[in-house]
């Protein structure tokens, strides 16, 4: 039986800000992506997946956006737009949006006319609660939930006496999905750009459009703080399932396209596949977040995924495993990611950016580990470059971030109120290491393309500081060279789809204690084609011995990061971070 189109792609995550400059205002536009389609053509993506850029004033880097059918003049407008999809539709490329419903921008027209009036038609299409007051008549929130973003999940408004919701930051407040006109309203946008041409869509946190009904007060965590994580009062709602089926029945059903839903906030692998499995008739896959944890510390006091721990390799290894297998039967599908716009640098995190030899290896070492699993991959800008964090020397105002600086100012005044000092006395470095590690600033510094000024990514001021290395990691000189870690990402990309069995095939994990080896078999069941992976994830020479059914003679190594592995027999000596593909004759 064919399969789906979308599960044999490729797709590349482009943060339109960061990517390239076209006209020297030191933000990256949609001509700019347009200058680069043959660049993303050779290397070798079928999908262009484009983080926000519709009209917003740009608080949440997008992600509050005033109008759904019209780009932010910082990125261009929608001729631009136009022009850029012709370009990847010629180039035989497609392109996916990034749909961001659970909330708006305050500027949005539907919430200006919402916080007009109590009687506006629109007052319900946002979340509006009156406050509770305590016994000397002080006003409060109506519930004690925590912003994602720190501090209330809700904000005053003094002209109606009430409270909006906001999951997220105050310009972003949370759309009423339970107004049967709200999800009309948001049909209609997709339909929009679906007709226009749009491929796809990535639907950021729409795991979160169902709150339990009451919205009641979220469990004490943490007794010295006023609002707490309310997780659990709105991940994965009441109703979420039945607004993605109305959704996939009055709009997704009527298109050929691709579909990940963002689902923050939830462990359970039983929760996601809902969402996924193809009788459920929702989304074709799914974002889940738990190898993202993997590093961040599951009980402290000030918890956040900016806050790291060391890892294991056994951690790691038991994760991808379980959601290797995980509902396979049943037609799970899985979205292959270990970089994007929210996490630091994955040769970073997980590989060795200490030396640049050891940098390039581990770089491709984990593009060998992304390419040999099953379901749809993805790649972030850069990714392909080996583009690590940006350097440790950088003070604290270089972390731009909402996300960094507001859980920077509640620990911060919270250490002040427990000490009763004043700011400049308190140590605050185990929450700067975690930023150094973790912040999603990482991620959004400008691309890397050659050696110019500013990285030829821009000939005005970009938006944002250039990390130091470019001189000697950008695509301009990657491109010339064989060795490269660009170079070797498309032979990855031509090796995965050169063997189907490397997308489909069914997946067994070897050796599952070593502590620093990664070892699995993936294997097709109709034609018998099995392919073995092996994976170093030390700086350390690694002996293992792996007994296998068929010779040495029958396993051709089709993919690896260094110049001339050996193979004897199946007693393997892997070098610092090799990967090696070998595939059945």
């Amino acid at each position: 039986m064919a399969q789906p189109w979308w599960k044999s792609s490729t797709v590349y995550q482009i943060y339109p800000v960061s990517f390239f400059d076209s006209n020297g205002d030191g933000f990256g536009d949609l001509n700019g992506i347009t200058a680069k389609l043959d660049y993303l053509k050779e290397l070798g993506v079928d999908i262009l997946w484009l983080s926000p850029i519709y009209k917003s004033p740009l608080a949440d880097m997008g992600y509050d956006i005033s109008d759904y059918r019209d780009i932010d003049p910082k990125y261009g407008t929608l001729q631009d737009w136009d022009n850029l999809l012709k370009g990847i539709h010629d180039r035989g490329m497609k392109l996916m949006m990034d749909l961001v419903v659970n909330h708006t921008s305050d500027e949005h027209e539907w919430f200006i006319k919402s916080r007009s009036s109590k009687d506006d038609p629109k007052r319900d299409w946002y979340i509006w609660r009156p406050p509770k007051y305590d016994s000397e008549g002080n006003r409060h929130p109506p519930n004690n939930w925590r912003s994602v973003f720190e501090g209330s999940a809700w904000d005053y408004d003094a002209d109606s006496d009430e409270y909006y919701l906001h999951l997220y930051i105050s310009k972003q407040p949370d759309l009423n999905w339970a107004n049967p006109a709200v999800r009309e309203a948001v049909y209609d946008l997709m339909r929009f750009w679906l007709d226009r041409g749009c491929d796809g869509f990535r639907m950021d946190v729409i795991n979160i459009i169902s709150k339990v009904d009451g919205l009641p007060d979220a469990p004490i965590i943490d007794a010295n703080e006023t609002f707490q994580p309310a997780g659990m009062h709105f991940a994965n709602g009441p109703r979420v399932h039945e607004y993605l089926k109305e959704m996939r029945n009055k709009v997704l059903s009527h298109y050929d396209i691709i579909t990940v839903g963002e689902t923050p906030f939830t462990e359970s692998m039983d929760a996601l596949m809902l969402y996924v499995l193809p009788d459920r008739k929702e989304l074709n896959m799914v974002f889940h977040f738990e190898l993202m944890e993997l590093d961040t510390p599951t009980t402290m006091k000030d918890w956040s995924p900016l806050m790291h721990r060391q890892w294991k390799l056994s951690e790691f290894k038991d994760i991808i495993s379980r959601w290797q297998v995980f509902k396979s039967e049943d037609g799970f599908w899985n979205a292959i990611f270990i970089e994007n716009h929210d996490h630091p640098r994955a040769v970073s995190r997980f590989g060795n950016d200490t030396t640049d030899e050891l940098r390039a290896l581990s770089a491709k070492m984990l593009a060998i580990l992304e390419v040999t699993q099953k379901g749809t991959l993805y790649i972030y800008q850069g990714q392909e470059l080996g583009l690590k964090n940006f350097p440790l020397s950088w003070k604290l105002e270089e972390y731009k971030d909402v996300a960094s600086q507001n859980y920077w100012k509640r620990i911060l005044e919270r250490r002040m109120r427990e000490t009763g000092k004043e700011a400049n006395e308190i140590d605050m470095e185990d929450v700067f290491e975690g930023f150094r590690r973790k912040a999603r600033d990482h991620a959004r510094v400008p691309m890397q393309w050659d050696s110019s000024t500013n990285a030829g990514f821009s000939s005005g001021v970009p938006w944002m500081r250039v990390n130091e290395d470019y001189k000697t990691w950008n695509a301009s000189r990657q491109l010339e060279d064989e060795g490269s870690v660009l170079s070797f990402y498309k032979r990855a990309l031509q090796t995965r789809k050169q063997y189907p069995v490397l997308i489909f095939g069914e997946y067994e994990l070897l050796i599952p204690e070593h502590e620093h080896v990664f070892a699995y078999r993936r294997i097709l069941a109709e034609s018998g084609v099995q392919a073995l992976i092996l994976l170093n994830f030390s700086d350390e020479v690694v002996e293992i011995d792996l007994p296998m059914e068929k010779g040495p003679d029958t396993m051709k190594l089709v993919l690896g990061n260094y110049a001339s592995p050996k193979i004897d027999s199946f007693k393997f000596s892997l070098r610092s971070y090799e990967g090696r593909v070998y595939m059945s004759s």
